[in-house]
Order: C-alpha cells, then structure tokens, then sequence
C-alpha cells in the first residue's frame, strides 16, 4: 500500500510564500498579456491599414468595373437594344456579384449598372454656358439605382417606356449642380448632335439631390454629378469646354446609339473594404490579377460579352500598402526584440534570484540524497502551478483587449512566456546543485571567475551583434531574411531586427566582466581615508551576488531600447516638422491663385488669433533672365523676412542683405529693353539680390537689369541660399527688396505664431475683404496629414507603448534587485549602528552602495544607447513610417535616426534616481527601528 505523502510539495511552498507566488503570477500574466498583445496589435493596425488604403483611394481606383461594347451590326437592331435595356444588365449584374471569389467583397448599397456613351455628344444650344467657342459635351448615361441614390428637388425622374435606337427624344434629370453650372431647368430642352446626322432632343424633367455624393455610384464618373472643364482634342492652343452629365431612365438605354454608335455596358463593383485582414493581401492580390488578366475574367466574359474588359487599380493600391507595411515592419520589429529581450531577462533574473534566495534550502535536499531530476521536477511542478493559469490569464486578456486577431500567433508568444517561466528556476537549481556540496564560497561578484562555458557564450553573442550591425549597415532593414513573417506579412530578418539587444546584451557582459575592477579602485584610495563610508560602500557593493548580472543586463538592454525608440520617434517627429515646413513655408500661408491679395488682407490676418507676424510678399512668377529662360522673383520688406528666415531657419539673413542702397539710385539707367547687364551709374548702386546657387551661377557678379509689371530695377547676387520661406522647395528663385519695386502687390502672406487655425486666417480674409478664392494652408494640418495612415500611427504607437514596456520592466529589475538585496544590507547597517554609525551616515551608506551599479547601468546604457544608433544609423531610412504622401518632397534628406540627447539621458537619470531612492527609503524605514530588531543569533547575512 503506497504511503500517502503527509505534506505535498506544492502546497507547502505555496502557503510557505504566498507574497512571491503572487507577484511571480503577476509578472508572468502581465509579460504573457504583452506577449500576446504584440502580434494582435500589429495585426489589427496592418488591417486597418489596409481598409484605409483602399477606402482613402477613392472610387476612381478602388471599384471593380466590367465593361463590353455594346453589340455591333452584326446583330438586328432588336438585339441591339434589347442587350441594352435594364433586364439583361442586371441578370449579369447579378452573376457578376456572384462570381466574384472571397476575399473580394462588394458593397451593393454603391455597386451599380447600366449604358453610357462613351463619344460624348455636344450641346448645339447657344444658351449653354461656354468657356470658349467649342460647344460644351454631355455624357449620357442610363445607370440603375437613380431613385435610390438621389432625392427629388424639383420635378420628376425621367421615363423611358417605348424608347427605341430610332428614337429623338428623350428624357433626363441632372443634379443640382450640372442645373447650376449649366443652366438648365425643369423643361427645357437639350438638343444633342448626333453622328447619324439627326438632333436628338434631351428634356430635363427633374433635379436631383445626390444622396451620398462621394459614395462610388456617384464619384467613379463624377461628370455625372458635377460638371468638370474638360480640353478639346487637337493642336494647341487647346480650348476649354464644359464637361456635363445627362441621367437618362434604365428603360432609355436603347437611345445611346443614336447619339454615339458605341455605347458601352457597364457593371460597377465597389470594394467593401471593411472586412478586409492583413493576411487577405496575398489571396486578394491574386483574385484581383485573375480578374484583370485571368480565368476568372474569362469566367466574366462568358455570361456578358466576349469583349469584355476589367479594370481596377486595387492591385496597385494593395502594392503601395504592402511597400509601405515592408518598410514599417523591420522597424517595428526592432522594438519588438528590445522589449522582448528585456522581458526575458527580468524573467530570468527573478527566477535567478529566487534560487539564490532559496540555494540553503535545495544544498540541503541535495546533501541528504535529493536527486537532481528529483528537484527538478518538483520545482518545474512548484513553478507551473503559478505560471500557466497565469500565461493562460494574461492570453486571454490580450484575446479581449484586441478581439479581431488570430489566436495562434498570441497563444504561441503566451505560451513561449510560459514555457520560459516554468523552466527557468528548475534548469537553474539543477546546474547549480548538480553535485552536492558541503561548503562553498560566497560567490561575490568581486571575486568571482568567469567559467569556460560563459566565456563562449559571450563570444557566440559577440559574433552575433558584430554580424547583424554589419549585415544592417550594408543593405538596411528592409530585406527579407531568414526569418518569418512579422505581424501579418512584413518580411523582417530576425538578425537584423535584433541587433539593438544583441548590441546591447554583449556591452552588458562585457560591462560586468569590468565591473570588478572599478569597485578595486575606487576601494583603494577610500581604504586610505579617514572615514569608513567610502570603503564600506564599495566593500560592500562588491560583496553582491553574482545574480547581480542580470539587474545590469536587464538595465542595458531596456536603456538601449529606450535610447533606440526615442530616436526613432524623435527622428520620425523631425521629419513631419520639416515636412510640413517645406510645405507652407511658415506657421501658415494665404494665397489666392496666383492673384494678388486685397491690401487690407495682411492687417486683418495680423488682428487674428495666435498671429505673431505676417510678412508679406511679392511674388512674380515669370521673371525673364538674359538667356531668355524665366525664374520666380520674391520682393519682401528686408527686416520682416529676415525674422521669418530665422525663425524658420529656411535660408537665414539679416536685413541688411536684403536691403536696397539709400541712395534711391536702384532703378537702372541702362539702356537694355528687356533684361542685361547694367550700365551707367545704375550699376554702381544695384539691389542686393539673394539667389538660389543655379541661378547665381548663372548670372555671375556683374549687375543685371530686369523689367517687370511691378516696376525696372537693376540687382546684382551678392549671397546664395538653398531655400527661402517664399519658396521653400529648393526651386529657382531671385529674392530683393520690395522697396525697389514700387508697383508690387501682396500675391502670398507669410504667417507666424502659435495656434493658428485654417478657420481664423478664414474669418480674417473675410474681414480684409477676400471671402473667397483664398488658399490657405496651415503648418500643423499639413503635419496631421502626414500621420493620417492607421499603419503610420499604429507602427507608432506600438513602438511607443514597447518602450514604455521596456522602461516599466528595467525599474522592476531595479527593484527586484534592491529587494533581493535588502536583507543583507538591513543586517550590515543594523551591525554599523551598534558600532556607533549615525542614521544619517546608514541612509549615505546604502545610497552609495547602490549608486556603482547604477552609476554603470546609466552610463552603459547612454553609451550603448548612442552607439547602437550611430551603428545602425545608416542602415535605416525612416522615411515610409514618417511620412505619408510627401515622399518625394524635394530639399528634404533621408529620414535617417539621429541620436536624440532626452531619450539617451532621460532614461539613464531615471535609473540612478529610482536606485537611490529606494536606497534612501530602505534607509529611512531600516534606521527608524532598533539594530535589535534587525539581528538574530546566528544569523549569517
């Protein structure tokens, strides 16, 4: 009969430490949620990602159009009109939808069908409007859904009962804006020319309100719904013309070919983008190739026409996400190794700590037969008990938190926490009493030796990080590497996605292979000193356990992630500054189409809210040049300009580089017609004129004549700047001051100040007498554009939220640290004070003792920090995940990362500051107390 076990393992230990289970199932819940959490993050910004990018293409790209000519002569006439009338289009329509494979999906409520004409035929009417002597075009089309789609304003929806391609009447409703923009009413009449030489005659008999304007039924042809100005085919000078819709019935579609031979069928599928997934990019992509060139358009073609054709740029779309997620995900991985590294090791340190603490107690198995498995086993048993309903929590969590995700690649992270967890204390104990031993050393950290083993491993590490900063240097993040995916289709190379943590795991062994010889001589000269709280300090920090690597490790990897994050958001926030400074030019602009502005306008927008200045300009875009060839000419007021120039730092001056001479002798003398070098006394006295460094070679020193509406003046380059706020772009440009020209006008404003609004520069044109026709762009909605992607602000935040991960885990190493500690200095200071040690000087003694380690830890971490940066530097263009539509915006560099000073020091203070802190408050709490409370016979702290 087995004999039952009086007091169960795990029970036991259980109730022998309930505190450290619960915060060792706290710590495994919450790495285990952020585990978890990661691939579910990543997942759900890439699908919102990829629905904004086929949403935010508009319908013009984004819809799926089946198009077939309608049937030519070969067919009757009867034949010829019945494929166009409503019945048969839609039996297709409807196959059409069905034929479509997953993950394509439409959207039916935007979806539609009909006929148009395809040659647009003229209005002969002399009442229409006319931009020029062409007459204006119409586009008719017979589209279904027109009740639906629109609200009845005035009048009636047309009718087409009876129409027939003989027909030359025919009814039409417009919306309300073709009835504005082309005059037309309830009633009137539209007479078409038509290629068969007869007038057909089009009645309006209603207007109509588009319901969902920019909804795709109305915006895929948006000449249906608003007139456009269309360019009349042939030589140039190509003359304007107006560019309408005409809505006919579905019943009328057989009338199109007496206006237009070739009509053409059309069904028109809207993508439904919401329930798109990142994994659906793959199998999209590859239905969308098929349907444009592939089976299934030859499926499509057998139920419409053989002719038949489609066309959609959803693949293109589909292709700029997926290079804009290839180039996020490398970085974003990145951040994912640092935080998961630095999760790792905090894991690793508190199971590492856990066996120092409980060494006495597993020598003592181990010395009274204990078999290693035996422990092993029971230890793994001690440790699962806590870990997995704790791994399982945190996964179910990250499943609640994110629900629209796969499960698999969050319970595979869960689970790798969990598994690390459960293993990590038992592997430990049972290398560490793998033979029994009757005495040992304290194993200070001091003293301690390196084993052979270590030794290699530091140096596989070694290798590692040198391999992966080299592999990074020459050819970047974005190349696919061995490894999988990232999230839900980024191809990132696992080496190079980690060489921040491998730099920084080998500077930390390598920081703690030298930490012994700094405490040796920092205790040499405090030996020799007078006062003992020098040498006790460094004595005693000396004395650590060897486990200390790990707070150290777990310190260097979380600064040089932090270090690392902040560069990258901080290089990131640099670029839209620039960005959307190389877009306005200053804090705002107002222009109006090249027009010049009212005069009144500058001191109005001068009254609005946040205005500081406002600098106006002349800008004269067709500045003639010697060679015949025309530049802009920028004429500002010296003294403004030069405040804007330095507060923007857009090509600084001073006012008096700009300046005109007093003499008032600027105006040229010479006798050039056009423009040419100066002569006379003009000469002597020409404006000082700033060019971009083009055009200053090409004019060269002399003095150069120039006539313009706004007046003659001669000027010769006396600087060269690359940029100018006017101007910003780094385009051609000659800058002078507006004294000289005495006919200029105010054609742009040039805004600076501190919580301007589109809305308040629009209430002050109004004021100053511009209502409309103002084109104002503002600085900081010009920086929201460029983040305006959920890939961007979701690669963003994960980034963000990483580091503060890392941070959160690098001060609970601290702590573990001190805790695991705490004991030890307690008894040191208790035995100090019996000898005489004032509470002040114990508070100054532990405040020392802890200070080497964090001292090394900052300092480490701030170097290996910058040094992971300036390494990897080359290697990374952040450019796609910092800007969105300006990637070509000329006079900005590549987005490089740049070491940023805050994410650096910030991080490294806040380490010595939390060190020092508990310290002192371990200090304050262990001095309030008698040394009696604090020593036992015995004991052997």
């Amino acid at each position: 009969m087995p004999i039952r076990t009086v007091a169960p393992w795990v029970r036991t230990r259980l109730r022998a430490a309930p505190a450290a289970a619960t915060a060792f199932a706290l710590l495994v819940a919450v790495t285990a949620f952020l585990a978890a959490l990661f691939p579910r993050a990543v997942e759900s910004y890439e699908s919102d990602g990829v629905r904004a990018a086929v949403a935010d293409a508009g319908p013009a790209r984004s819809v799926i159009e089946l198009s077939a000519p309608a049937p030519g002569l070969d067919k009757t006439q009867r034949e010829r009109e019945d494929a166009l009338r409503p019945a048969p289009l839609r039996r297709q329509y409807e196959k059409t939808l069905h034929a479509l494979p997953e993950p394509v999906r439409a959207d039916v409520r935007q979806s539609t069908y009909g006929a148009q004409t395809v040659k647009s035929p003229q209005g002969t009417d002399r009442w229409l409007p006319h931009l020029s002597p062409v007459d204006p075009q119409f586009t008719l089309a017979a589209q279904s859904g027109l009740d639906t789609h629109a609200r009845l304003r005035e009048g009636r929806l047309p009718g087409g009962e009876g129409i027939t391609s003989d027909s030359r009447r025919v009814e039409a409703a417009v919306t309300a804006d073709t009835a504005r923009v082309m005059r037309l009413k309830v009633g009137k009449d539209v007479h078409l020319g038509s290629e068969l030489g007869d007038t057909v005659t089009v009645r309006i008999t209603g207007i109509l309100e588009p319901l969902r304007p920019k909804s795709a039924y109305w915006s895929y042809d948006p000449v249906l719904r608003t007139p456009a100005k269309a360019v009349a085919p042939g030589p140039a000078p190509q003359p304007e013309l107006w560019h309408a819709g005409l809505l006919l019935a579905p019943d009328a579609a057989p009338v199109l070919p007496a206006v237009d031979q070739n009509p053409q069928r059309y069904w028109r599928v809207a993508a439904d983008p919401g329930h798109l997934t990142a994994r659906d990019l793959p199998a999209l992509k590859s239905r969308i190739a098929s349907l444009e060139k592939g089976p299934l358009l030859s499926e499509l073609r057998s139920f419409t026409d053989r002719d038949a054709r489609a066309s959609t740029d959803l693949d293109k779309i589909l292709t700029e996400h997926a290079g804009l997620r290839d180039a996020v995900a490398p970085v974003v991985a990145v951040a994912a190794y640092g935080v998961g590294g630095v999760a790792a090791v905090v894991l690793l340190m508190t199971c590492a700590l856990s066996a120092v603490r409980r060494h006495g107690e597993l020598a003592l198995l181990r010395s009274r037969g204990g078999s290693v498995g035996g422990i092993g086993w029971r230890l793994l048993a001690e440790t699962s008990v806590v870990a997995v309903p704790a791994a399982a929590l945190g996964l179910l969590s990250a499943v609640l938190v994110v629900p629209h995700a796969r499960v698999g690649p969050s319970a595979v992270a869960a689970g790798a926490v969990c598994v690390l967890a459960c293993g990590a204390l038992p592997v430990r104990a049972a290398v560490t009493h793998r033979r029994p031993r009757a005495h040992e050393g304290r194993g200070d950290l001091v003293t301690a030796r390196p084993s052979r083993r270590r030794t290699v491993a530091e140096l596989v590490l070694l290798v590692l990080a040198v391999g992966a900063v080299a592999t990074l240097r020459r050819r970047g993040t974005d190349a696919s590497g061995p490894a999988g995916a990232q999230g839900s289709g980024g191809s990132v190379d696992w080496l190079v996605s980690a060489a921040p943590v491998l730099v920084g795991g080998i500077a930390a062994l390598l920081l703690v292979r030298l930490y012994p010889l700094p405490l040796r001589l920092c205790a040499r000269p405090f030996a020799r000193r007078r006062g003992a709280l020098g040498f006790l300090a460094t004595a005693s920090a000396g004395r650590a356990s060897g486990a200390q690597v790990f707070p150290l490790l777990a310190l260097l990897l979380a600064l040089t992630t932090a270090a690392f994050g902040g560069s990258v958001l901080a290089g990131v926030q640099d670029a839209r500054d620039r960005t959307a400074l190389l877009a306005v030019g200053a804090d705002a602009r107002v222009t109006r189409d090249g027009a010049p502005l009212p005069a009144p306008l500058a001191d109005a927008v001068g009254r609005a809210p946040g205005v500081r200045e406002v600098a106006a300009v002349h800008i004269d875009w067709n500045l003639s040049l010697p060679d015949g060839s025309t530049v802009p000419l920028i004429a500002a007021d010296p003294a403004t300009y030069a405040r804007l120039t330095a507060g923007t730092g857009l090509g600084p001056l001073t006012a008096p580089d700009l300046k005109a001479p007093r003499a008032g002798t600027g105006t040229s003398t010479g006798t050039s017609t056009g423009t040419g070098t100066g002569t006379g006394t003009g000469a002597s006295a020409a404006l000082p004129a700033i060019a971009s460094p083009d055009l200053a070679r090409k004019l060269g020193d002399e003095p150069h004549t120039f006539r313009t509406p706004s007046g003659t003046f001669t000027a010769e380059v006396t600087g060269t700047r690359t940029t100018t706020p006017a101007l910003p772009t780094q385009g051609a440009f000659l800058l002078v001051d507006r004294g000289a020209l005495p006919k200029a006008r105010d054609t742009a404003l040039l805004v600076t100040g501190d919580g301007i609004t589109r809305q308040a520069l629009v209430d002050a044109g109004a004021e100053g007498g511009a209502r409309r026709g103002l084109d104002i762009d503002v600085r900081s909605a010009e920086r929201a554009a460029l983040a305006d992607s959920p890939l961007q602000s979701g690669a963003e935040h994960v980034y963000l939220a990483a580091v503060a991960a890392g941070a959160g885990y690098a001060a609970l190493a601290v702590l573990l640290a001190l805790l695991q500690s705490a004991p030890r200095r307690t008894a040191l200071l208790a035995r100090l004070r019996t000898m005489g040690l004032g509470a002040r000087q114990g508070r100054l003694l532990l405040a020392l003792e802890a200070l080497p380690q964090a001292l090394l830890a900052a300092g480490g971490g701030a170097l290996v920090g910058w040094a992971a940066v300036e390494l990897l530097a080359d290697g990374l263009d952040l450019r796609r995940i910092a800007l969105n539509a300006h990637g070509g915006l000329t006079g900005l560099d590549d987005v490089t990362l740049r070491a940023d000073p805050w994410s650096l020091l910030l991080p490294a203070a806040g380490v010595v500051a939390l060190t020092t802190g508990v310290a002192f408050a371990q200090a304050w709490w262990t001095t309030r107390r008698t040394p009696a409370a604090d020593l036992r016979t015995g004991d052997t702290r």
